[in-house]
């Protein structure tokens, strides 16, 4: 796969976004366009970078939301939206007309705004481990995580002013890594998450990038009223062992895709979280097929 490469956009006053090819674009493939989890990076999808299958299907490319990876703004404030916006900028700079979108987690719900906000562009969608809702006590009776909870001590403790060599610490990285993949992540997985999270989030600008992350996470609206507007294909996918958002939440939700040209739940037996990362042999196979049957 390439480096991580930027691009300004005019969302925001010309942010500047984080993205990267698996390989060099090819206009006679579809696109699929991968939006990562929360406080992850491009990263995330090596294994799916890595699959001759997948990427022989389509060009892969992985856009980081605001607050991730190599993606910028002046603005401290942001949302989901902007980063669905922003992701629309990113295909019309890079020329790139219609793209399918897979999102992990928090990338399910820009991909459910992207397909609202130009659905004669995204041929379909492919949410994992996600939740259309907001965090609402209807998806904790679902057996769903607390997430108000969760959220509430990280961002109280990244409300204070840091010097230039503070760096998230690796208790971090360990929660989202546990949470997110389980007792599926390596050592050496482990050690590089911890790298990563460093270089991402480090100096007072770091900590007021994760503390927004965090509050875009805990207090983000809910989808469940506008997903009549997905038009395209949707293929759900989420793994039994999802430590955060539930099977039977997911079996509610996909039900509200009324307009969907189809709207599907594939359940992965053993699934994390982080289904790309857990199950990419999965997700990866399903995905080059969705991507076929709508192409």
């Amino acid at each position: 796969m390439s480096e991580v490469q930027t691009v300004t956009v005019p969302h925001l006053r010309n942010s500047r976004i984080g993205y990267r090819f698996g390989k060099p674009y090819d206009a006679k493939l579809p696109t699929l366009v991968m939006v990562n989890s929360f406080s992850t990076s491009s990263e995330l999808y090596r294994p799916q970078f890595a699959d001759n299958a997948l990427s022989g299907s389509a060009n892969l490319l992985a856009i980081e939301l605001f607050g991730h990876g190599q993606t910028r703004t002046s603005y401290e404030q942001f949302t989901y939206w902007d980063t669905a916006i922003a992701n629309l900028q990113v295909l019309d700079a890079l020329g790139i007309p219609k793209a399918f979108v897979l999102g992990t987690s928090q990338g399910g719900w820009v991909a459910a705004r992207m397909a609202m906000l130009e659905p004669d562009r995204i041929q379909g969608i492919i949410p994992l481990g996600t939740s259309m809702d907001y965090e609402s006590e209807r998806t904790r009776k679902l057996g769903c995580w607390d997430g108000r909870g969760a959220c509430t001590p990280l961002i109280d403790g990244l409300s204070e002013p840091v010097g230039k060599d503070w760096a998230i610490d690796d208790d971090f990285t360990d929660f989202i890594l546990n949470v997110g993949i389980g007792d599926k992540v390596s050592d050496e997985e482990r050690a590089h998450w911890k790298t990563i999270h460093k270089q991402n989030y480090n100096g007072d600008d770091g900590r007021k990038r994760l503390r927004m992350c965090a509050i875009n996470l805990r207090d983000r609206d809910g989808l469940h009223r506008r997903l009549d507007a997905v038009k395209c294909p949707v293929l759900w996918m989420h793994g039994t062992d999802d430590q955060v958002y539930s099977v039977a939440n997911a079996e509610e939700e996909i039900k509200l895709f009324v307009h969907s040209a189809d709207a599907r739940l594939h359940v992965v037996e053993k699934g994390q979280h982080f289904l790309s990362a857990s199950d990419p042999d999965t997700v990866n196979k399903a995905t080059a097929e969705f991507i076929r049957s709508w192409t």
